[in-house]
């Protein structure tokens, strides 16, 4: 590729991410919270129940997944719900947005148990979702859509383009009308990164739950906070590599900006609640008294391997730190389980008017 046929990152990470997943098992270079224990699941199902309960127990109601993985977490939280919450698990209504068939059939395999009574539907996207109560969850979804990479420069913004394994700059000629670069006092010379598809899926969702039923919920990896730098990375055969070599061998994922996701989707019309962290999250659930309750009675070491599991979730200098958690509702809803304390923002009535033409975009 020459440098007069620089791509922008984001086209290039979308076809590298679309290749990668479609041909490759993911788990093999990473693993997520599902898989390291199935508390995080079934705290995610026991979630589900009582966020249920207080949407008033509608039936049915649509329970989706985005970025499902091998559906870990949905045989989990289902499994949990068909045990302590038998009402919530029929009335449940599972969809699972995934685009690689790969891992669609990983999935199927998951749920087969719940087939006769909660059968999942699959949708490409999350605009497909159908109307009526929603409980989402996107578990280390939003890290691996597309981002675009702006330098603060003394004049304005350069965008960081791909040309072969090296990056080159171009001046930037469509930035984004609104969101982190009209906003954000960015140092000379720092980069900025712009996740269109996650603000456009933050707005599509405040949209949805600014005049219904219904609850989102994201985890993921990021911050919280007017921050920049690259923080785009790269595994391939479980090692950091180099984002822009062998495109479609590596996975490749950027920090989410939850500051920037929350804007979004108060502009949509919805309340936001934290980002909180992970850790604080699952602690709120009752993390620790569950990894107590199933290591009791068990070998020493089977103890010791729930105890780590525990904390690699939940330590502040482990996933505990480095994993957030936001969730999104109506305006009017008063408690979300897990951010009992946290206060949330209200709908950007101001800038409602400017987005909701964009509600519809994929």
């Amino acid at each position: 590729m020459t440098r007069d046929a620089a791509i922008r990152l984001d086209h290039f990470m979308a076809r590298a991410n679309a290749a990668y997943y479609s041909s490759r098992d993911p788990f093999a270079d990473f693993i997520t919270s599902p898989e390291i224990s199935q508390m995080f699941g079934e705290l995610l199902g026991a979630w589900v129940a009582v966020t249920w309960q207080r949407m008033g127990a509608p039936d049915p109601f649509i329970l989706a997944e985005a970025g499902p993985g091998r559906g870990t977490l949905m045989a989990d939280a289902l499994r949990l719900l068909s045990r302590v919450a038998p009402a919530c698990y029929a009335a449940a209504r599972v969809h699972m947005v995934e685009t690689s068939p790969r891992l669609r059939q990983a999935q199927a395999t998951a749920l087969a148990a719940h087939a006769d009574v909660v059968a999942p539907v699959w949708l490409d996207a999350v605009p497909d979702l159908p109307p009526g109560p929603l409980v989402f969850i996107a578990n280390e979804f939003l890290d691996a859509l597309p981002i675009r990479q702006f330098v603060r420069t003394a004049d304005g913004w350069d965008e960081r383009m791909v040309a072969g394994e090296v990056f080159v700059t171009r001046p930037a000629t469509d930035l984004p009308a609104s969101g982190p670069p009209a906003t954000r006092d960015v140092p000379e010379g720092e980069v900025l990164e712009i996740c269109e598809g996650a603000l456009s899926i933050a707005r599509q969702l405040g949209a949805r739950l600014s005049h219904g039923d219904g609850v989102a919920l994201f985890i993921d990896y990021g911050y919280d906070g007017p921050g920049w730098g690259d923080t785009l990375q790269a595994l391939c055969d479980g090692r950091p590599a180099w984002p822009l070599a062998r495109p479609g061998m590596a996975d490749l994922t950027a920090h989410v900006d939850f500051a920037a996701l929350a804007i979004a989707a108060r502009e949509g019309g919805c309340a936001t609640w934290g980002s909180v962290t992970q850790g604080a999250f699952l602690s709120a659930l009752g993390l620790f008294p569950r990894a107590a309750q199933l290591a009791r009675n068990q070998p020493g070491d089977v103890a010791r391997q729930i105890s780590e599991a525990a904390q690699r979730l939940a330590a502040p200098d482990r996933m505990g730190g480095l994993f957030r958690v936001m969730a999104m509702t109506a305006p009017d809803v008063k408690e979300v389980a897990g951010f009992e304390g946290v206060t949330p923002l209200a709908p950007d009535h101001a800038g409602m008017g400017q987005h909701r033409d964009r509600a519809g975009e994929g």
